[in-house]
């Protein structure tokens, strides 16, 4: 058996706000779309660099307020190229904990991704004041 691939669902209710936050924030490519017919809910997939998400529009696709654990390289070169959009609405910062250098997202319809890096083999991340 091979899993090829994991694609969340993120439930969206605005197709304006979703590219604005995916594409022009995150830099996502939106790959493609579908309606059963013109006036149908939305369904999407964007992506970049591995990570493959779906968006949809449609009552029974996922929980708005979900969140979505994405591993990853390079983290502070994304929250650079991020932090440079000004994105209105939010502005993450990254965050040492126990499992890695973590920075968080929260998209407009109350969905989050959580990027993390693992720390480097052998680093141990800085006690936090509430003694973890």
């Amino acid at each position: 058996m091979n899993f090829t691939e994991t694609a969340p669902i993120m439930r969206i209710f605005d197709i304006g706000k979703a590219r604005d936050f995916y594409c022009g924030f995150l830099g996502m490519s939106w790959d493609w779309e579908h309606r059963f017919h013109p006036d149908a809910p939305l369904y999407a997939q964007i992506s970049r660099a591995g990570l493959v998400l779906h968006l949809s529009e449609h009552h029974g696709d996922s929980t708005p307020g979900s969140t979505v654990f994405v591993r990853m390289k390079g983290i502070d070169d994304f929250h650079r190229e991020i932090s440079a959009h000004r994105y209105r609405y939010f502005r993450p910062g990254i965050e040492t904990m126990p499992w890695g250098r973590s920075m968080t997202v929260i998209d407009p319809f109350m969905n989050t991704l959580r990027f993390n890096e693992d720390l480097p083999e052998g680093e141990e991340p800085a006690e936090t004041e509430n003694g973890g």
